[in-house]
């Protein structure tokens, strides 16, 4: 028998069965649900097979369609292992990189960051999302998951971007009103404004000083899985704030924010998950390097 389908249908077809969703796929694709449903159509012709249940918002993949969706991820591996082989050493990497990260580290870091890397290689075709989230790498086929603290999955890579650490910090008028916390225990008694972060335990906060790693459980009336909502929150006097010194550097030097308790912190410095299969990816690797370089000493590194 002989099987004859575009790679791009392929890729359509995997993209919809992540998705669920013939309208989403055509969404992310910047096409129409009808070009979708046809690309698909086609691609089930050839090989035979009916590739999803469909209904009227919603499709599952059957069967059939769970095969050969993991055939096609071991034939887009071949592939892209391929490309990296013929290009040996080429300078210039090409091809899709998707790149996720926090909202905060994105907007003030990673996304500039990444438009002076797409201007430097323009064959390389960059999708960065913002999501303050646990991301799982290989279902939602990420490249480079940009996260600030350790990369605990043992399937996952790391590579350090740049060194950093979390410091406590309140709003002048807090301190003054409340006083100013001398140890971490110190800290149950005040208002704390909790980020429901990516991967941190919720309102647990553990920090390194002369005493080595103390924990302590801290409650506050304002919460939110955005950094910089809380950010603002502790600008506005609410409370608290144990955040990155990187993301309140001009709000201390301009003293909306003061620092308190200089001797205790929490590492928080910034890696980039990726999978093994793609480690030694050229797209990988360069944008690594790049984020690397730039977070140190670029135009939008990180202040500490």
């Amino acid at each position: 028998m002989s099987l004859k389908f575009h790679l791009d249908d392929l890729r359509v077809f995997c993209l919809a069965a992540r998705k669920a969703s013939f309208a989403a796929t055509a969404a992310e694709l910047g096409t129409s649900q009808a070009f979708v449903s046809k690309r698909i159509a086609i691609l089930e012709k050839a090989l035979g097979v009916t590739l999803f249940h469909r209904a009227a918002r919603r499709v599952t993949v059957t069967d059939d369609g769970e095969r050969v969706y993991a055939s096609a991820q071991q034939i887009f591996e071949g592939v892209e292992h391929m490309a990296d082989t013929v290009a040996g050493g080429r300078i210039d990497p090409r091809g899709a990189l998707r790149v996720t990260t926090s909202f905060r580290l994105g907007r003030k870091h990673i996304a500039p960051t990444l438009s002076l890397l797409a201007q430097r290689y323009p064959e390389l075709d960059i999708t960065l999302d913002v999501v303050d989230r646990r991301v799982d790498l290989i279902s939602e086929n990420i490249d480079l998951d940009v996260r600030v603290g350790d990369v605990e999955e043992p399937h996952l890579v790391a590579h350090r971007i740049a060194e950093s650490s979390r410091i406590l910090c309140a709003a002048p008028a807090y301190l003054e009103r409340r006083g100013v916390p001398a140890v971490p225990a110190d800290l149950s008694r005040h208002e704390c404004l909790v980020l429901r972060d990516r991967f941190q335990a919720f309102g647990v906060w553990r920090v390194e000083g002369p005493n080595g790693t103390e924990k302590v459980k801290v409650t506050g009336r304002l919460s939110c899985n955005n950094s910089e909502i809380v950010r603002g929150w502790a600008i506005d006097g609410h409370g608290i704030l144990l955040t990155s010194e990187w993301d309140v550097h001009d709000d201390i030097a301009a003293g909306r924010l003061v620092r308190f308790m200089p001797a205790y912190t929490q590492h928080a410095d910034i890696w980039a998950a990726t999978t093994v299969r793609l480690s030694h990816s050229a797209k990988v690797r360069v944008c690594v390097q790049f984020l690397q370089e730039q977070l140190a000493s670029g135009p939008f590194a990180l202040q500490r």
